[in-house]
């Protein structure tokens, strides 16, 4: 699992490498916009014409990458050090499947230590179910019901609530504002 990870990881960076010079802050909205120039991304790359990766940058989940990973102050991670740090080596890897496939490794390490930064912690497994189990009878057979008993309990409930003033919402009804534009987000 961690190893599929750690190889779409590294082809995201190596998709992406340099992106972030292509990121714009724009500061005159009450909330920072960030901008990604799409043609100044693919030109730099010299890959105006690869389709592939014109339609990447033109889907939503690019769109939802950029605003997430665009503020140029925040925590970075894994793949903010792959697309800075790590750029040259896996250009030299590209030739050399072993040392490809150690770096996937490593960075699949990296990955798990992420998520369990306590590997002392063991985790309880679930013991197997013993041979012939599925034909052994577990389930109590469901007690009758007393119809009797049934008809006064609700009769109660009918009569308490009879009584009870009529029970009202606290949260105000309110138009749902629309958000900005759909022109804000079209690309020029």
């Amino acid at each position: 699992d961690k190893e599929v990870r750690a190889i779409f990881l590294r082809l995201f960076a190596q998709l992406f490498q340099g992106y972030r010079s292509c990121l714009q802050l724009i500061r005159i909205h009450a909330e920072p916009v960030i901008h990604f120039h799409k043609a100044a991304f693919l030109g730099q790359r010299g890959l105006i014409e690869n389709d592939f990766l014109t339609k990447v940058l033109n889907g939503m989940a690019f769109a939802g990458f950029v605003s997430e990973r665009g503020p140029p102050f925040r925590t970075c991670d894994l793949f903010d050090e792959l697309v800075a740090f790590e750029v040259e080596r896996i250009k030299a890897e590209e030739g050399n499947p072993p040392k490809m496939i150690k770096h996937v490794r490593e960075l699949a390490e990296q990955l798990f230590k992420n998520e369990n930064p306590n590997p002392h912690i063991a985790f309880q497994k679930v013991p197997r179910p013993t041979e012939g189990s599925h034909l052994r009878v577990h389930i109590l057979p469901f007690p009758r019901i007393n119809e009797g008993r049934v008809q006064e309990l609700l009769q109660e409930g009918l009569a308490r609530s009879q009584g009870a003033p009529p029970a009202t919402r606290g949260d105000k009804k309110c138009v749902v504002p629309a958000g900005p534009p759909v022109g804000m987000f079209v690309s020029s």
